[in-house]
């Protein structure tokens, strides 16, 4: 008879994973909306829908991603408290974009060995995420996967739910010939683009030459400007219309760039013309561009060249629209304006 393996031979140490799920408990906690049922724990996460009791029609929205070899980058540099942020905002930002108030959010998290330190480190940065984006997490999953991954390895995903009412859904459909478009800035290259990233510019550097502050990006070193976490614009957006602006379309800048996203808050009767040079492009941008050897199209189909969000409203609601944003901490520029087409992003060198 062959000798008893256990599960922790197997490679799953299941006390460890109790003193993760203890480890994350309190981060957990501070994310909670008075909607939530219960605590952590469950088979399931418990949302009550009073939210919705007074819309004419609630509409559910959801939303799932990831933050994808960007991950790499913060294992090699044994960072992992803002990973957890840039999957938040993935989410979040998407949903936000038809009006959607995030309601909750759930991640998933997979490893070659589990690690509770490491395991908080990540949770930790859900929960500001979730804090930032006014979502509650209300649950996950953990899982330890030896044999399949190797032990320094994690991949990390997130759902969102949001909520708005039908009526005060924002519509692409509104958007007009004269409409203006602002620009939100970003906070660096967000979470879309690291496979180039780390092929382009990381691939051979040691953990040393990754925190070597830079006189190219500012003093800034790479580590830092690279996992800079992507920022969310929850708030900014569901203020905007609290306060009755009126936002014809929202656009969250991902993979794809400008060009691959401000298209899908268009109509086909319309165009977005877009003014190069009209914004500020973070430095990490250009470093990361120039070390590739993008040309200007290929630039503004890969990475967000430092505009986050885009809003496109009334000339008439512009400035107030842009005052608005930035006293809620945005940085905003007036991009371009929307003309007649067929629902495609050109750019002018004006």
């Amino acid at each position: 008879m062959s000798d008893k393996i256990d599960y922790r031979d197997a490679g799953v140490d299941i006390d460890e994973g109790a003193r993760a799920v203890e480890a994350i408990r309190s981060a957990v906690s501070s994310t909670h909306r008075p909607e939530v049922v219960g605590d952590i724990g469950s088979f399931g996460g418990l949302f009550s829908a009073t939210t919705f009791k007074d819309m004419e029609d609630p509409i559910l929205v959801s939303g799932t991603d990831g933050v994808g070899t960007k991950l790499k980058l913060a294992q090699i540099l044994e960072r992992h408290d803002t990973v957890g942020i840039d999957l938040v905002a993935m989410c979040a930002n998407d949903i936000v974009t038809c009006g959607a108030e995030p309601l909750f959010f759930l991640d998933y998290i997979a490893s070659g060995k589990l690690k509770s330190k490491q395991m908080k480190q990540i949770v930790d940065g859900v929960a500001e995420g979730c804090c930032q984006a006014g979502c509650a997490l209300i649950g996950g999953e953990m899982a330890e996967h030896p044999g399949v991954m190797d032990e320094a390895d994690y991949d990390i995903s997130g759902f969102c739910v949001g909520v708005v009412d039908r009526p005060q859904m924002i519509d692409p459909e509104r958007v007009a010939d004269g409409d203006v478009v602002l620009g939100l800035a970003s906070s660096g290259i967000h979470s879309n683009g690291f496979s180039l990233v780390r092929r382009a510019v990381t691939d051979g550097l040691s953990k040393r030459e990754l925190q070597r502050k830079r006189k190219e990006l500012g003093g800034v070193s790479l580590a830092d400007a690279l996992l800079a976490p992507t920022r969310i614009y929850v708030r900014s957006i569901l203020e905007a219309r609290k306060v009755g602006l009126d936002l014809h379309a929202v656009a969250h800048i991902t993979g794809g760039g400008i060009t691959e996203n401000l298209n899908r808050a268009l109509p086909d009767t319309c165009d977005a013309r877009i003014s190069l040079g009209s914004w500020d492009v973070p430095p990490i941008i250009d470093y990361v561009v120039e070390a590739a050897g993008l040309d200007v199209h290929e630039a503004l189909t890969t990475f967000n060249m430092g505009i986050g969000m885009c809003v496109i409203c009334a000339a008439t609601d512009a400035d107030a629209l842009k005052t608005q944003l930035t006293a809620d901490g945005e940085t905003v520029y007036t991009i371009g304006s929307i003309v007649e087409g067929d629902g495609k992003v050109v750019y002018a060198h004006d």
